[in-house]
Order: structure tokens, then sequence, then C-alpha cells
């Protein structure tokens, strides 16, 4: 009876007012992803925006190279001629066909290594870097262990299968982003193809990047494909927009999936969150004590720049409070750290940064020797009571020698 003729229309806009009431529109949805494993982070500030099982072991496969690569930039020269051993001849799985005692510079091996995904190529930079794959890997895992990389082990350079070979998706976004602070690494990675130099007849020379994102993902900058059969497919992602970055990385996706995962994830961060600036580098931020200063105070400002991602239409209100190490004490030298600015929305903890105290302050005249001055006031003092006290003492003496004199004058 409610849909009779002239009263449908408005029976029809009281339940979907109802409906949207009392059942509210959803807020976005996190990504559905095939991979077993995966992580998003803002490039700019390593903030986590996405994680599944981030913190799990897993075989990072080809993505190994990644380290293998930034370890290379920073230790070698890219016009190194590379002397290739028997070692890193006839590796399986993708290679480039390395010939023994082969020259090729160490920047087309870098090449050969991110593009083609070569395996030989990662065995000879390990033993022109390190002298060996075990010394490498030792390098792999200090670097790895200092980039904060704390729940990963490398043996080889390559990501070829072994037990103890392993990573998470959490510790491939730190190495990721550490790789790609190096312009060197960033314009291999982002390259799509390349012709490399050798003196081998019939050697293959022509390179194309594995990474099907640099073509049909807007904005790809990097990084690195990767599979094994116990690893599956594995991708380290990186894109650019508008001023923004985002690493992505995904382990153990089946097929096309990790395609679409590495663009849901993506898309996801740049299209669910807005970047805010929290505070700029250099900001005046307030007048803190100073006791014993020739002032009362001491301008401070911040050390560095602070930005956050908050998801997007957030309304959440973000305060900051101002921790200082201690209270200050004069002298105070310009640019040494006095504290930091703490940034929170709600419970959450969004960052913080180091105050910078903004010029010197020189210790009060007076404040340097007063301590001096009560330490030898005291030292006075107490002399006067120890001469007034031995005074005292030689007096009762005589006393009592006198004393003793008349008695014995009496006696006789």
């Amino acid at each position: 009876m409610f849909f009779r003729q002239g009263y449908w229309p408005r029976t029809f806009l009281m339940l979907l007012f109802c409906t949207l009431v009392l059942c509210p529109l959803p807020v976005h949805a996190e990504p559905e992803l095939v991979g077993e494993a995966a992580a998003l982070i803002d490039s700019r500030n390593e903030q986590l925006l996405f994680e599944k099982n981030s913190n799990k072991r897993m075989y990072p496969a080809s993505t190994t190279k990644i380290l293998t690569a930034i370890i290379a930039l920073e230790r070698g020269n890219l016009e190194d001629i590379v002397s290739i051993p028997r070692v890193a001849c006839n590796i399986e799985g993708s290679a480039i066909g390395l010939q023994e005692e082969e020259k090729i510079t160490l920047e087309d091996l870098l090449y050969a290594l991110m593009l083609n995904s070569g395996n030989d190529t990662a065995v000879a930079i390990a033993c022109h870097i390190g002298g060996s794959v075990e010394e490498f890997a030792r390098m792999m895992n200090e670097l790895a262990v200092r980039i904060g990389a704390e729940n990963s082990n490398f043996k080889n350079p390559n990501g070829l299968p072994d037990p103890d070979h392993y990573t998470t998706a959490r510790d491939m976004a730190l190495i990721a982003h550490y790789a790609m602070q190096n312009p060197e690494f960033r314009k291999i990675v982002s390259t799509r193809s390349a012709t490399i130099q050798r003196g081998v007849p019939d050697a293959q020379i022509y390179l194309e990047n594995s990474n099907k994102l640099l073509w049909n993902y807007d904005g790809t900058i990097g990084i690195k494909t990767g599979y094994t059969n116990d690893a599956r497919q594995c991708l380290v992602s990186a894109a650019a927009r508008q001023d923004r970055e985002m690493i992505a990385v995904v382990f153990k996706s089946e097929g096309n999936n990790i395609w679409s995962d590495s663009r849901t994830l993506l898309d996801y961060g740049f299209n669910e969150f807005t970047n805010i600036s929290l505070i700029d580098a250099g900001k005046y931020v307030a007048e803190v004590p100073v006791q014993y200063g020739v002032t009362e105070t001491v301008p401070v400002q911040t050390g560095f720049s602070l930005t956050y991602n908050i998801p997007v239409n957030s309304r959440e209100k973000i305060e900051q409070e101002i921790l200082l190490d201690s209270p200050l004490v004069a002298p105070v030298k310009a640019g040494s750290k006095v504290g930091e600015l703490v940034f929170c929305a709600g419970d959450l903890e969004l960052g913080r940064v180091d105050l910078l105290a903004q010029k010197d302050i020189e210790r009060k005249i007076m404040a340097r020797w007063w301590p001096y001055l009560l330490l030898s006031m005291g030292l006075v003092i107490l002399l006067i009571i120890i001469h007034l006290h031995n005074l005292a003492r030689r007096r009762r003496w005589q006393r009592y020698k006198q004393q003793k004199i008349n008695f014995m004058k009496r006696s006789f």
C-alpha cells in the first residue's frame, strides 16, 4: 500500500533517507591482494600506508638485486672494467651468458642486472666488489642492518633459492627506499631498454626492463621484478605523481596478479591519502627558558621538515608538544639540539622533529663565579670555626694548668 499512486515517491525518499542515516556510506576499503605479503610506504618520509603480513619472512627472488646494485654503486666505479670470473658463468635462471675472462664495465653489468635480471651479472658484480660471493653477502647483511632491515638475511647477490636467504615486505620497502636515494640507481631502474657493449661475438647486448609497469602505469619510476618457484611472483615498484612518491612491495603473488596487486597498492596510496606538511625546516617554534644565561630564553627552530599522509577527508585534529631534553643551562651553542617537537592525532604519534637553538647564549659573569665565591666563603667560615675551636681548647688547657698549680700551692 506504500506504493499506491501519489505516495510512492515520498515513501521512496523516506526509505533512501533512512538507508543513508542508518547505513552510512563505507569508508574507503583497503586493497585486496592476491600476494601473500605486501607493504606500501611513502618514499618521502617512509610512512607505512598499508601492510599485509609485512613482517613475515619471504623469499625475495630477484628483488634481492636491489641491494646488490646499491652496494655496487656505493663501493664501485661505473667505469671499472670487470674481468668475468669462472664462477659467474653458466648460472641458472635469467642471464646474459657471460663468458670467462670477458671484459665488461661495471655500468653495463648493472644495467644487465636490473633490466634483464641477470643472475650471472650479480655474481660477477659480487666478486668484483667483495672478492667472493660470501664476502659480498656479508656486505649485504651489514648494509641491510644499517638501513633498518633487521628481519632479513642474504646468502647470495641474485636471490636464487636458499633456505637462509629471506627478507620481509617491510624490510624490502626500506631497502628500496634507501636505494632510490641514489640518482644513478634511479636512472638505471627507470630505464625501459638499453644496449650494452660486449666484445664477445653474438653476445646479448640489447636489454629490456622486465618491469611492465614502466609501460602501463602512469608515473612508474622503477624498480625490480623477481620470480622463483618458491618465491612465486615478486615486485618492488615505485611511482611518482604531483611531488608524491610511493614504493610498493608485493611478495608471492600469482601470474598477472603481480601487476594488478602493485597497481592497486600504488592507487591506494595516491588516491586515498593526502600528504600534508606538519612543519618546515628552520621554522621558529618558541622561546625556551635558559638558566644562568645572559638572556632568560633562547629561540628554537625545527631541524628538518616533516610531512604526513592522512586519509582523504580526515577531520582528525593534529596537536603538537615541545619536549625538552633537560632544563637548559648556559652556555648554549647555536645549532645544538635542545629537544623535540612531537605531533600527535589523538593517541597516535605522527612524528617528531629536532628542536635546535637559533643563537648562542653566553653564561652570566655572576653565574660563572658565584659557585666559587660560595665555596670560598664556606672554607673561610670553616677555618674560622676551627680557629675558634682551637683557641677555646687552649684557654681550657691554660685554666686547667692554672687550677692545678693553685692546688699544689695550697697543699704545701
